[in-house]
């Protein structure tokens, strides 16, 4: 049988590791949590970033479409240097 000395030390050294272990994982579960919140603000971030990929295209594929549609159906081109005619502003008061 064990004497009670022994026990008292075996139930220490048990209540010693229980409390290194619940200390060990409580500080895991926080590095973890806060990992978690750092994912989640880039998580957000990337989704913003994202929306704004995904507008961004669908103007650029809108400015697109209109510049296809006034080549084809409007035969509409850009037109050469020597066309372009500069109006200047008119000014009240000048003659």
């Amino acid at each position: 049988m064990i004497s009670p000395f022994s026990q008292v030390v075996l139930l220490t050294g048990a209540v010693l590791a229980s409390g290194v272990g619940v200390v060990y994982t409580q500080h895991t579960n926080r590095q973890q949590f806060i990992q978690l919140q750092k994912l989640q603000a880039e998580r957000d971030q990337l989704e913003i970033e994202w929306e704004l990929l995904q507008l961004e295209q669908s103007t650029l594929v809108t400015d697109i479409a209109v510049e296809e549609t006034a080549r084809t159906r409007l035969q509409m081109r850009i037109p050469d240097p020597g066309e372009v005619l500069y109006i200047a502003p008119y000014e009240s008061g000048k003659k």
